[in-house]
This record gives C-alpha cells, structure tokens and sequence, in this order.
C-alpha cells in the first residue's frame, strides 16, 4: 500500500499533555539516581558478546529494547537469540527512580515528544542496546523444530555487544533485494512460519494501516502507513519470546500475563456473516486467522471486513497470579482465563522494558523461575499491583495516541467544511430512536477516519459531505451526500 500523505499546519498539542496531566522533567532526585546507576551498576560476568546481535527499530529510535541473532541448528530448524535490555539491574528497587516509574508507567507518544518511562542517561543510553559498546541484557535463546515448534527455552543474565542499528525500511530494502545481513536473514523465513502457526491455533492478527501525526518542516502531516512485512516478522520474534515466558511463570505457579478473552461466538457469527456481502472468502474449516490473513487491507472491502473483526480483540488487560488473592486482578493459582485471544495462546509482556513497566518485573520472575529459585519479593509485590496499575497507564497511552490523531484530523479539515469527499465504508449501525442510523468512513487524503450520518453500505464507496470540523472539541462528522 502506497503511503498518502497530506500536509497540516503548524499543531499545539501541549493541549493534551495538560488535559492528560502527563508528567513533565525528572525529578533531580530521580535524575541523580539514574545517573550514579548509569555509573556504578557492573555488567553481567556471563559473556554473549561473541554472539553478533543487531536492532531493528524505527529509524529515529535510541530507546532499543531487543536485539536478534537468527540461525539454523544443527539438523535442522532454529535457533532465536532475543536480548533484552537489563533495566532491572539499573533500578533499585525501593528508590527515587522505581517510584517515578510506577508513577509513569510506560513511554507516551506525542507527535511533538515522547514522555518516556526512564531518564534518557538510562532509556537512550546506558541501558539500550545501542551498538558498539557492552551492555547487560536478559538474553532468551529459543529453539525451534523444521515446522516452527518451540522445542527449547533458556533464560539467562549476560554482556552482550549489538552490531548494527538496523531500521525498518533499510531491512525491508535488503531482503526485497535479496542481501540482508547474517544476523536477520532468516527473519522473514522464520516470521512466516511462524505467522502460519498462529493462524493455524486461531490467532487474529490484524493487519491494519496505521494513522500517524509526523513532523514536515514547520508543520505537520498526517500518514495512512502500512506495516511493513519486516515489520510483522519481527513482531512474530517478540510474540515467540513472549509465549515462552508465559509458559514458564503457568509452570512455576507465578507471573504476570498479558491476557484477552477468546473471541465470542457471536462476535464471530456476526463477522462471518458480514464476509460474504463483502467479497471475503471463508473456507469451511478456516479460522478466523487465516481469513483475516488473506484480506487485501487496501481495499475498501477488505478495509470494511477488518474494521469489523477488530470487535473480535477486546477485554485485553494484566492477569497476576501465584500473589495476593486480595490484589485486584490476580488469583492464588493458574488463572481460570489464561490465554490471550489476539495470540491464540497464553502470552506475557517481556520485550519492551526500556518503555513498558510490567516487563521488567515479569522478566524477573522469568529469571527466578527458569533457575529453580525463589521469585524475589520485591517482585511478588509489584506483580500484584501491576494489573490496576498498567491498566490505568494503558487508557492514558491510548487517549494521548487517539486525541493527537483526533486533533490533527480537525486541523486539517477546519477550513472544508462543506465540500464533498468519496470515501469507503468501514463500519455501519442502524441506529435507534436517540441516534440516527450512521457508521465509520475513511477518506483517502487526508486519511481520515470519522464518524457519518446517513445509510451506509458497508464496504462501498460513497459521496459525503463534511459537516463539522472543531479541533477545540477535536471533533469531525460527515453526512451522506
């Protein structure tokens, strides 16, 4: 899918740090802390160095969570080799900096700033796994059989020195042209694979365009950007990583999952029955993975039909347990729901600790667990606050993320009120005696989605006509021309 662009003039989204009371500077308390841990805290005598392991992150990105080594065993299939970054031995537990960071609870992103969860001494340097140069890191070495089966899991504290900062774009390059490097070039093999599993467990993965807010010169514009295929792959290593790491704290008794309900049957009754009117095929046996998997997301129709399985992947939220029954949203013993409907297995949040609080500590239990020692109870107490905590975080993150895109949808649009757009139908309702009947439609420049009156059929293209466009309330509507 191409990328469309629009230009946007200049946008104040200091509005929303305000209305969101988003936290500002560090403290100097908590700066002074990150800065003696940057200074003093030892790397891991265990030595990885020798393993060449590079990142791959968005071109701009210091904050580098993960680095990859992909290899072939010997007699055939894989060997995945994730480092993480170590923040936990650089955050003590009990201070200044571990405070701040339940205070924050994850990185929150802003078109014009990021508000990150770690002071950068820590977040963009010594604890990323930027290249050239040692750093600690939690390294997870997983096997896999020929057909993409985990057939080995280990877990350790290690040094590790990354090669290269890849990027997205750059690796996407390399493998269209048929030269990307040894450390990743079994990634998209690999990442189909195991893509192909979880549409076979029933895992929905919806390939949806993202919209983002970026910076041009002086202003702004507004991008419909589709994941890249490299991009999926390697979503597929952090998803690999994340299931082993589930499987080991459901066998110790203890942990923390990142967890959905399985979709319902009626959800998926309505969303079979909408795949017919627009041109999807649903073969008898196929699971709701795999059709969604073979929609074209550039099409109006397909865009419609993924739009309406998107009802499938709610309820996500933290599920703690082997903690305090008294904890709120955590069990005493394995949790009755443990799987995670999107993954189509039971998952945990292990691979983005630099910018997400629950994985430093789930890690930990990981590490305890996998070396048959007690879980630490500087861990067991934060697993049973987690859950309210980063669903708390998670609401924030998703309304500052909504309103940034809300806001600039506005701001493009103030000035054509009146005029007439052809858009595609994405989601439609009939209505009732408070609401007219209306739905969801998406422009295609600028790519707007938005909320229209009228009767609409789902997965056409119709004529509308832009009625309101108010960025004070960040509000835009249509109605059927």
């Amino acid at each position: 899918m191409p990328i469309k662009v629009v230009l946007a003039p200049q946008i104040d989204f200091s509005v929303l740090r305000r209305e969101l009371q988003l936290p500002g500077e560090f403290s100097a308390a908590v700066l002074a802390e990150a800065v003696e841990a940057a200074r003093v805290t030892p790397l891991p005598e265990l030595d990885r160095t020798g393993v060449p392991f590079v990142t791959i992150d968005p071109a701009t990105s210091r904050d580098l969570d993960q680095a990859m080594h992909l290899s072939r065993r010997a007699g055939g299939g894989y060997r995945v080799q994730y480092a993480i970054a170590d923040v936990a031995s650089y955050v003590r537990p009990g201070g200044a900096l571990e405070a701040e960071s339940w205070l924050r609870g994850q990185t929150v992103y802003l078109p014009d700033g990021r508000i990150p969860l770690h002071p950068p001494v820590l977040s963009e340097d010594a604890v990323s796994l930027l290249p050239g140069g040692d750093r600690a890191a939690v390294v997870w070495t997983i096997d896999l059989d020929a057909d993409g089966e985990t057939v080995g899991v280990e877990v350790e504290r290690a040094r590790v020195r990354s090669r290269a900062k890849l990027d997205y774009a750059g690796v996407q390059r390399q493998v269209d042209a048929g030269t990307v490097d040894e450390p990743v070039a079994l990634l998209p093999e690999i990442g189909a694979l195991l893509a192909r599993r979880a549409a076979e467990r029933g895992a929905v993965n919806l390939p949806l365009p993202a919209q983002e807010v970026e910076r041009d010169g002086d202003g702004w514009r507004l991008v419909l950007r589709a994941p890249l295929p490299v991009e999926e792959h390697n979503a597929q290593i952090s998803l690999l990583t994340g299931m082993a790491a589930a499987g080991i704290m459901l066998a110790g008794g203890i942990g923390l999952l990142r967890t959905m309900p399985s979709p319902k049957p009626e959800a998926v009754a309505k969303l079979r029955a909408a795949a017919e009117p627009l041109g999807v095929a649903w073969p008898e046996g196929a699971t709701v993975g795999a059709v969604v998997t073979s929609v074209d997301p550039a099409s109006p129709r397909g865009a419609a039909f993924l739009d309406q399985a998107a009802d499938l992947l709610r309820g996500a939220g933290y599920t703690a347990f082997g903690v305090s029954a008294e904890a709120e949203g955590s069990d005493v013993g394995p949790p009755a729901e443990a799987g995670h409907g999107g993954v189509g297995a039971p998952y945990a949040h292990v691979t983005a600790p630099l910018r997400r609080l629950a994985d430093r500590y789930a890690t930990e239990a990981c590490l305890a667990l996998h070396q048959d020692r007690p879980v630490p109870e500087w861990v067991t107490d934060a697993l049973a606050r987690l859950p309210k905590a980063m669903s708390t975080t998670d609401r924030v993150a998703s309304a500052a993320d909504r309103g940034a895109i809300d806001l600039a949808e506005a701001v493009l649009l103030e000035h054509r009120v009146g005029e007439t757009f052809e858009v595609a139908v994405l989601d439609r309702d009939e209505g009732n005696g408070k609401r007219p009947p209306g739905g969801t439609i998406a422009l295609d420049e600028p790519a707007v989605r938005a909320r229209c009156i009228g009767d609409l059929p789902l997965g056409a293209r119709v004529p509308v006509r832009l009625v309101t466009a108010d960025p004070a309330t960040r509000t835009v509507r249509f109605e059927r021309a």
